[in-house]
């Protein structure tokens, strides 16, 4: 069957819970429902007025985790073409659950007595039952009274005031003119156990001449503190709603890594997720490897086709260690840092067990693809055929070497032995990537096949290398000059429209996907690619503009720009792209353990003059304006740092 697309829909999301609906606010079937823990609880909800339902007219989101739906009731109040009955909805999420609290507005100068109904039925599906368009087949009405599923999954609904009788949400309410009636509806799964949200939302935020900026950011960061969840006393970014509200390393790392400006909370807290369940053993029905950092994780109860802790990714375990140095960078404590290190030190022992490149074969019962294009078709030759494994991508290499780099620092930074060694490992990675995996057309292969062969089409892939120091500065100028050419009216092509399998609303081929553009602006940058960085900031305002500014995971960029219609959103990495944005424009290099923090903002400014205020490194917070022409004001800064310009 089908999976069920989300593009017209309306979520609200308080992490593990999503509300999802279309713009009525009606639950009807489908996708819609109030989700905790990747289990449906609500999978209809319809809520009428003496048996119609009202019409809608307007839907605004108010924060990440509420959003308020207006309807009006013709033929109810008085006569005549204006409508003078209104029902309000007004919904939020929460940890366990979700609330709606119905209002009925009379503007008519006569009372009106009416009845309000609410239809609640659930269906327990998995949220990898809903993905694939089948849910559960059946549904239990549970209109005021709690309810079961076999496997123990408990859903309970209250309402205040209380229904006219027992049993079902029914309310005989009479409004007097120019006057409103409410009833609240608490929807909860009461099986699991109370959470408590992560308090102290970030405070960045940004002024500039181009507004646009001001609200990517504010929505990015509002999308980001919507997503936080907990792993025990372990706080991480869930990675997008609805289908991977989880666990997820690749996912959560990088959101974590590019969120680094609202601090090093939510990075210290995956990386001490991730190393609780670092891989200890061979398993090949998990993927599981000494070392290894996983893929995702599942509650038990809502594992789909997956073991519900998978390892089947190539590159989170580069991550992981690269992670870790970026955040003690931004001023993690070294008291927090110094218990990963024996993590550390096991994902780089990995990154050493493979032959020559860091390589995945695909499991008969896991992934086709092992790196974040994960889909099927997701790495392909130019000529279109799929590329057969077992495949080293060219990205992994990037990070593998940034990893090895990184650990070095790591090492030398706590007194710890092997850091030339891992110098020495990430200078014969370098050569051997050199010797293997350029094209005669001066790019990067995306990866090398089973066979050794160059897998050649121009990815998206190659921007990831940017800002690695895997590349020489002559081969970042001619990654840079292919990232141009892969460059849309709103980001950064994932596949060359010249390739064969290119489809620009596929998830894969041709697709943008924010992070992914993300990625790149902040190579552009580091590798002093600024003219081009600029173009790629422009874009990315362009394609939040067109989105309300909630970035989806990811869309089809030639034109429009057209709606995935699967995709998530909101998705972490892609809200994380707005404070990345600010990290590119203002050229912002941390060093804490220095007592360094560089400025060098992109000038011209692609934003005109633009303040920052709020964004965190060092245990402090940075206030910073900066001229169109790029001259910095420092306001203030943290305490204990010296702020470089240039």
């Amino acid at each position: 069957m089908a999976q069920p697309y989300l593009h017209e829909h309306v979520t609200c999301v308080a992490a593990p819970a999503t509300w999802l609906s279309d713009h009525s606010g009606q639950l009807r079937g489908g996708a819609d429902g109030l989700y905790v823990d990747d289990r449906r609880v609500l999978s209809r909800l319809i809520v009428t007025v003496e048996g119609a339902e009202p019409v809608p007219v307007q839907v605004r989101r108010t924060s990440a985790a509420s959003a308020r739906f207006t309807a009006v009731l013709p033929g109810l109040g008085d006569d005549g073409p204006d409508p003078t009955v209104t029902l309000e909805r007004r919904r939020e999420a929460g940890p366990r659950g979700g609330t709606e609290t119905l209002i009925l507005t009379n503007l008519s100068h006569a009372a009106l007595t009416v009845e309000v109904a609410a239809t609640c039925e659930t269906d327990y599906a998995t949220m990898g039952a809903v993905k694939d368009g089948r849910g559960t087949g059946s549904t239990v009405d549970i209109g005021g009274t709690p309810a079961a599923a076999d496997d123990g999954m408990r859903v309970s609904v209250a309402a205040d005031p209380a229904p006219d009788a027992a049993g079902a949400l029914r309310w005989r309410v009479t409004v007097a003119p120019r006057d409103s009636w409410s009833v609240r509806l608490r929807f909860t799964r009461t099986d699991v156990a109370p959470i408590t949200r992560v308090a102290e939302p970030s405070r960045l935020r940004v002024t500039a001449d181009d507004r646009r900026l001001d609200a990517l950011v504010r929505t990015g960061v509002e999308d980001l503190d919507a997503l936080r969840h907990t792993d025990g006393e372990h706080v991480y970014y869930a990675a997008g709603s609805p289908w991977y509200l989880t666990l997820f390393g690749r996912d959560s790392l990088w959101a974590a890594r590019l969120g680094l400006p609202l601090g090093t909370a939510v990075a210290a807290g995956t990386l001490r997720a991730l190393a609780a369940r670092q891989g200890v053993r061979h398993d090949p029905e998990t993927d599981e490897e000494p070392g290894k950092i996983l893929h995702e994780v599942r509650p038990a109860d809502a594992a789909h086709w997956l073991p519900p802790v998978y390892y089947g990714t190539v590159d989170a375990t580069a991550l992981f260690v690269s992670t870790a140095a970026d955040a003690y960078r931004w001023g993690l404590p070294a008291t927090e840092l110094e218990p990963l290190l024996p993590h550390v030190e096991r994902a780089l022992a990995w990154l050493a067990g493979h032959d020559g490149f860091i390589a995945y074969q695909s499991s008969a019962k896991g992934l086709a693809n092992h790196g974040w294009k994960d889909s099927g078709d997701g790495v392909q030759h130019a000529d279109g055929r799929i590329a057969k494994g077992p495949l080293a991508l060219c990205e992994v290499q990037g990070y593998a070497y940034r990893a090895a780099v990184d650990g070095a620092w790591l090492l030398d930074a706590f007194g710890r032995p092997g850091a030339a060694g891992w110098r020495d490992w990430a200078a014969g990675l370098a050569e051997r990537f050199r010797a293997a995996f350029w094209c005669p057309g001066g790019y990067p292969a995306v990866a090398l096949d089973g066979a050794g062969e160059q897998v050649d089409s121009i990815t998206s892939n190659i921007g990831h290398l940017l800002g690695t120091g895997l590349l020489t500065a002559g081969e970042s100028a001619r990654v840079a000059g292919h990232l141009a050419g892969l460059r849309s009216p709103f980001g950064i092509r994932t596949l060359a429209p010249s390739s064969a399998g290119y489809n620009f609303l596929s998830y894969h081929l041709g697709s943008v996907w924010p992070h992914d553009t993300a990625i790149g602006l902040l190579g552009l940058v580091r590798d002093g690619h600024r003219q081009d960085a600029a173009a790629v900031i422009r874009a990315v305002l362009d394609a939040a503009a067109r989105f309300d500014f909630r970035l989806p995971e990811l869309f089809g960029g030639d034109d429009g720009p057209a709606p995935y219609p699967a995709s998530c959103r909101p998705q972490a990495w892609a809200a994380a792209a707005g404070p990345a944005v600010l990290t590119a424009l203002l050229g912002l290099d941390a060093d804490v353990p220095a007592g360094l923090l560089r400025l060098a903002p992109l000038s011209p400014s692609p934003v005109g003059a633009y303040r920052v205020r709020g964004l965190r490194v060092g245990g402090g917070e940075l206030d910073v304006s900066v001229s169109a022409a790029g001259a910095v004001t420092v306001h203030d800064g943290p305490a204990g740092l010296t702020i470089i310009q240039s």
